[in-house]
């Protein structure tokens, strides 16, 4: 039996006041976003109304494009088993993709979790991808922004229509230190096309690897958060489990990120991907992307370096050999 097609989940984050509501609002507007249900804070926010091509209820509306529109009333869980429940009752048209947009000071790492532990969320859905906006004109603002930063994987840099152009510059640069394997992009009035967003590609960690030791010499980045890319040969899936798994109870909190392909001696390599404690199911590919079959991982946080990781992770691999 063919497994169940899962729905992508876009994940919108970004601090108040740096564009998320205006991406939000144009992305709405786009005709490549039929097929897609968005789930807002507030219907009134974003603008809607000369879109508007029926309200199906007092809090779902249905756009010209197609694209079904409805506010988020509580639990995030609740809601995407309701609209599973309201597409196969035709309440609401088909879709094939979910948009989140999650409150300007809110901590993505709860939402993902949601998403990868809730039994029936996780049977229907699956994670695509985190989007974070960033203030062009104002930078990182507090912790909050800088999590959001650290665990995305798409960067929208608002306001590049105002921004300063030597203060935008001196803010691709630490974005770019500070969530090296995120894609980054600006935009003004929020216009950016959704085939970017939505696309799930994952930067080289070859490259990341060249761009941070050309960075190894900068200091800290905000918070003391920093990237670090590791390169190993082939490695024990089981003791890379109980080592990672380790890891993270012990450093959850410190850990914000990890992502990258693991060589386990298959035909292909094992694309591994957390966010903090929420663990991504690993996904087995049938090929490597190229020659170079080292194992590579990036790591997002605080408080560890790259050469403890290593020690501690090769100490691991070494005992499941013996």
């Amino acid at each position: 039996m063919a497994g169940l097609v899962k729905t992508p989940v876009v994940l919108v984050t970004g601090f108040l006041g740096s564009g998320k509501t205006t991406l939000i609002s144009r992305l709405l507007e786009h005709p490549g976003l039929g097929e897609t249900a968005v789930i807002v804070n507030e219907l009134g926010e974003i603008g809607i109304d000369h879109h508007l091509l029926r309200r199906v209820d007092e809090r779902t509306v249905l756009l010209a494009n197609g694209c079904v529109c409805c506010v988020l009333r509580g639990d995030l869980a609740d809601e995407l088993r309701d609209l599973l429940d309201r597409r196969d009752a035709k309440e609401v048209p088909p879709f094939t993709r979910v948009v989140v947009e999650t409150t300007g000071v809110a901590d993505p790492v709860p939402i993902v979790m949601t998403l990868l532990s809730d039994p029936v969320v996780r049977n229907h859905y699956e994670l695509e991808s985190v989007v974070a906006t960033v203030d062009g004109v104002h930078g990182l603002n507090g912790p909050e922004s800088v999590k959001q930063v650290a665990v995305a994987d798409r960067l929208v840099l608002t306001k590049a229509d105002i921004a300063d152009p030597g203060t935008r510059a001196e803010l691709e640069t630490q974005l770019a230190r500070l969530n090296p394997a995120a894609q980054v992009r600006a935009a003004a009035f929020g216009e950016v096309a959704p085939d970017w967003l939505f696309d799930g590609a994952v930067r080289d960690p070859r490259e990341l690897a060249l761009r941070l030791e050309r960075d190894d010499g900068h200091r800290a980045h905000a918070h003391d958060v920093r990237s670090y890319v590791l390169f190993l040969d082939e490695v024990d899936w089981t003791a890379f489990g109980l080592w990672l798994t380790m890891l993270l109870h012990a450093r959850g909190q410190d850990i914000l990120r990890v992502k990258g392909l693991l060589n386990v001696g298959g035909a292909g390599p094992v694309l591994v991907n957390c966010v903090q404690h929420a663990v991504h199911p690993p996904l087995h590919l049938d090929a490597w992307p190229d020659e170079d079959e080292r194992s590579r991982l990036v790591f997002i946080g605080r408080g560890f370096t790259a050469q403890g990781l290593e020690a501690s992770l090769r100490a691991f691999d070494r005992a499941a050999r013996s």
